[in-house]
């Protein structure tokens, strides 16, 4: 193995929010990466590749394609999106990554999950990363697993419609009073970073990662305060947007499992790690600092 090789991490949906951050935040820490992506020519991949990602285009539904690219790498950051194939695609994406991680000799795999780690919520995409997660046990990889709570991102993004979704439905079958724990994807790069930096501290870890607790009335207000208006809304009845595919049954069961079920709303594993992790406020300064700046 390179000293070049040894400093390798292979990044799946590394054009992907969370990918995008952890490859950003790998590259600063002085590690190579290689970037999974289905089109190496895409504009986001030729994005990344500009900052210094290897990007190498890859199937995670076909094994095969991933084999040379995990050669001789010492980690895989693996993530994989439920909403684009479906849960029964991200079990076998997931899965694939892990046996290819076993048959290449990775030495740290670090999954980014989600969900509580407890069966039974009858969350697809919470569940189908536990039967992620069991193969990658049974194969007894070097793992870490992270469990990344509510994104700041659904606040603001518009890939998450937030109007309709975060600022509507949501409250709406989750009680806009019940606390959530959020982490944005910027903090999750950085924790991964961190995580892959001290492998003897973090493998064999499960790690629930939240670095502010607010209630959607709390950070409505906010928001307000901060954005100088309220957030976006566009009133939809709970029952249509749950016609929207498999995304609209998921979150719409999610939301409502979060009215009553109890969840871990501990900042401290994610501070302990970042201590300068955003809250909700300084993140939404931050957004506005962003959008105010001109390209």
């Amino acid at each position: 193995m390179t000293d070049s090789e040894q400093r390798t991490i292979v990044v799946t949906g590394a054009t992907g929010l969370q990918g995008r951050a952890v490859t950003r935040h790998l590259l600063q820490e002085g590690w190579h990466v290689r970037g999974v992506t289905r089109n190496a020519s895409s504009k986001q991949a030729q994005a990344l590749a500009a900052t210094g990602a290897d990007m190498v285009q890859g199937d995670m539904e076909d094994a095969a394609s991933l084999r040379p690219i995990f050669a001789g790498a010492y980690g895989v950051y693996s993530v994989q999106n439920p909403f684009l194939g479906g849960p029964e695609a991200e079990v076998r994406q997931g899965q694939n990554v892990a046996s290819v991680a076993k048959e290449s000799g990775i030495q740290h795999l670090v999954y980014a999950s989600a969900g509580t780690g407890v069966k039974g919520s009858g969350i697809p995409s919470w569940e189908t990363k536990l039967r992620v997660e069991e193969h990658m046990k049974a194969l007894d990889l070097p793992l870490t697993i992270l469990r990344p709570m509510a994104f700041m991102e659904l606040m603001t993004d518009q890939k998450f419609f937030p109007a309709l979704s975060t600022w509507h439905v949501m409250p709406m079958l989750m009680g806009a009073s019940r606390k959530v724990a959020w982490l944005c994807t910027d903090d999750l790069g950085v924790i991964a970073a961190k995580v892959f930096a001290a492998p003897h501290q973090f493998v064999g870890k499960e790690l629930a990662l939240a670095s502010d607790v607010q209630s959607l009335d709390q950070c409505r207000s906010i928001y307000r305060e901060v954005m100088g208006k309220n957030p976006p809304r566009f009133p939809l009845p709970a029952w249509l947007f749950k016609r929207f595919g498999f995304v609209g049954k998921d979150l719409a069961t999610m939301w409502q499992w979060l009215r009553t079920a109890a969840i871990d709303l501990d900042t401290a594993p994610a501070r302990t790690i970042h201590p300068d992790a955003f809250t909700v406020r300084a993140w939404l300064g931050q957004q506005k600092a962003a959008r105010s700046t001109p390209a």
